[in-house]
């Protein structure tokens, strides 16, 4: 694997690269960011893999500074996982000056639900996406379907833009006792790890409950909120919405997702289900 520090570099090896997949991560790798470099595999001849922790989608005080980095060990999951390519830029590198020129997705689905939360979050992933694939000009790009909202905003993004790129989600990769895979798992004591899977077993019984046939909405998302709250857990949102722009559902409309987000202690897990 050539890794990669500046955008000289990478742009000459992806100049000789083929058909290229592209992978954008933060580090702290775990096994669903293996999952989408495998499936990358599929969609080209070459895959590059980005670790870089993007400043401009964390607000003052929310975990920049904390956010693990794990480089070497990273290095080594994506060589044994056949990454031809890491790019691995500094600050310095990819925000040379002010990043004054930002892509600024629509309101009306950058600023619900994660983005209500986390005023200004999906602006700056936009933008640092946008830069990457500048930068790395891929064919393909692959996200994880656990993050579904910044999917559903990058799907847009390149469509409005006519970005002659295919992106590909990855199916969320889950530990065997139902709790998405996150880096910022690492952040739960002990206690609140036995307790995490209970934020997956919430969206379940709502996916399970609409194919039922119950499209009481609001219902379902109040009770979801309800049995976090009862034990322990702060929700931000439970709520079920279309899969294409994740605006609110009438009661025919087919190809849902219901969606959380949800403080433990002081760990925020965020996680979705297809219904």
């Amino acid at each position: 694997m050539q890794i990669h520090d500046t955008i000289a570099g990478l742009r000459a090896a992806r100049g000789k690269a083929g058909r290229v997949a592209l992978v954008p991560t933060m580090g702290n790798l775990h096994e669903g960011h293996i999952a989408l470099m495998t499936q990358a595999r599929a969609h080209a001849d070459q895959v590059i893999a980005t670790i870089f922790v993007n400043r401009l989608q964390f607000r003052p005080g929310e975990d920049f500074e904390k956010y693990p980095r794990t480089f070497e060990a990273d290095c080594e999951r994506l060589v044994a996982a056949g990454v031809d390519h890491l790019f691995a830029p500094t600050e310095a590198e990819m925000y040379p000056q002010p990043q004054t020129y930002q892509v600024e997705p629509p309101p009306e689905q950058a600023n619900i639900l994660d983005g209500e939360f986390r005023p200004g979050h999906f602006r700056g992933v936009a933008t640092v996406v946008m830069k990457l694939f500048q930068i790395a000009r891929p064919d393909v790009a692959l996200f994880g379907k656990k993050d579904y909202q910044q999917l559903m905003v990058i799907r847009n993004m390149v469509s409005e833009f006519n970005l002659p790129i295919e992106i590909v989600g990855g199916e969320t990769v889950r530990a065997a006792d139902g709790l998405a895979l996150s880096s910022r798992n690492g952040y739960l004591s002990a206690a609140e790890r036995a307790e995490a899977p209970r934020l997956y077993r919430v969206l379940t019984k709502v996916v399970e409950a609409v194919r039922a046939g119950d499209r009481g909405r609001a219902v379902l998302e109040q009770a979801a909120m309800a049995e976090l709250q009862a034990s322990g857990w702060a929700p931000d949102y439970v709520a079920l919405r279309k899969k294409l722009d994740l605006q609110l559902p009438s009661a025919h409309d087919s190809g849902l997702v219901v969606l959380a987000a949800a403080r433990l202690g002081s760990t925020r897990l965020i996680d979705n289900l297809e219904v």
